[in-house]
């Protein structure tokens, strides 16, 4: 039983920069754009969050702690913005090609991260870009009074840090906001078909730029999630490692449904650590292929049984010109 509860929770744990990812990928495409960047913007995030938190202690000359820690949410989720604002410039204004764009923004994004990493880290003592010890403690798992010493429950609910519980009020946050509000269901109208919801009065470049900018945002969180609770507030180069593309690809299974979201950043959160749980026998390198092999299945299984209620917002990837109406 210790087992399975030690696995879920490790499960959670690293399956939240996932989360992120996906949430922020769900509301791009609900607005017709399919940005590919994910991997870019969770980079942009990772650094500049690590930045903002290495900012605040350097400006005042403190060990940080929970100032710190909202500098480096709020920087990363500006970055993660900036990132996917380039990115609606392109192909909403400019009407560049989505695909390609967004492969740009992956490739400017890593970069950008690991050249400011190394900046950064080559300007401090210590060789390397690292936040202060109270600054990482922020970040770490956090006990909740009476509620965490409840047997199994306890460990399973209320023994995590405090971005992951963030996560989950995004995604239930979304979810009502796509289901249940007047905006949601323009937005999700804009993403259907640009052409109706024009004609309906609708500004459509306002909600594509709206949720393409807010959904980047939300994947720079989940890159400072990585660099922060991951990697322990160490910048490590190349630290997001494909987590963007399956983040992409879990909007598929999740079939663009914010709850869908929690359950598949779980699954694949608990096939990245399962060697450490469930020891088979086989070379490590086997089970890192276990969630790109998961990754794959589910992009065939979902192409297959794909139902109209579960269906890709039609207009995704395409640009919408006004006059073209």
């Amino acid at each position: 039983m210790d087992v399975i509860v030690n696995l879920f929770c490790a499960a959670v744990l690293a399956g939240t920069p996932l989360l992120f990812g996906t949430l922020g990928e769900i509301l791009t495409e609900k607005s017709g754009n399919l940005n590919l960047g994910v991997e870019g913007m969770m980079f942009m995030g990772a650094i500049s969050g690590l930045a903002g938190a290495l900012f605040y202690e350097n400006l005042f000359s403190v060990p940080g702690g929970i100032p710190a820690a909202v500098l480096a949410v709020v920087f990363s989720f500006l970055f993660g913005m900036l990132g996917a604002l380039i990115y609606s410039f392109l192909t909403v204004t400019l009407r560049a090609n989505q695909n390609v764009t967004g492969l740009a923004l992956t490739i400017f994004g890593t970069g950008f991260g690991n050249f400011f990493g190394d900046v950064i880290g080559g300007r401090s003592a210590s060789g390397y870009a690292a936040v202060g010890a109270a600054t990482k403690a922020v970040f770490q798992n956090i006990r909740i009074p009476y509620l965490s010493d409840i047997p199994y429950l306890g460990k399973l609910l209320f023994s995590y840090n405090f971005l992951v519980y963030l996560g989950i009020a995004v995604a239930v946050t979304m979810a009502v906001f796509l289901n249940k509000t007047r905006t949601g269901l323009n937005l999700r109208a804009v993403g259907e078909d640009p052409a109706a919801a024009d004609a309906a009065g609708i500004n459509v470049t306002k909600y594509k730029y709206f949720a393409t900018c807010i959904g980047g945002g939300i994947c720079g969180i989940g890159g400072m999630y990585i660099s922060m609770v991951i990697c322990s507030g160490v910048w490590v180069n190349n630290c997001v490692s494909g987590m963007g593309w399956i983040a992409v690809a879990l909007v598929i299974f999740a079939t663009w449904s914010p709850s869908r979201a929690l359950l598949g950043s779980l699954v694949f959160g608990g096939l990245s650590i399962m060697r450490m749980y469930i020891p088979l026998g086989i070379p490590s390198q086997i089970y890192d292929i276990f969630p790109y092999l998961a990754t794959v299945i589910v992009l065939i299984a979902t192409g297959i049984r794909q139902s109209r209620e579960h269906a890709i917002p039609k207009s995704t990837g395409v640009n919408y010109f006004r006059e073209e109406r």
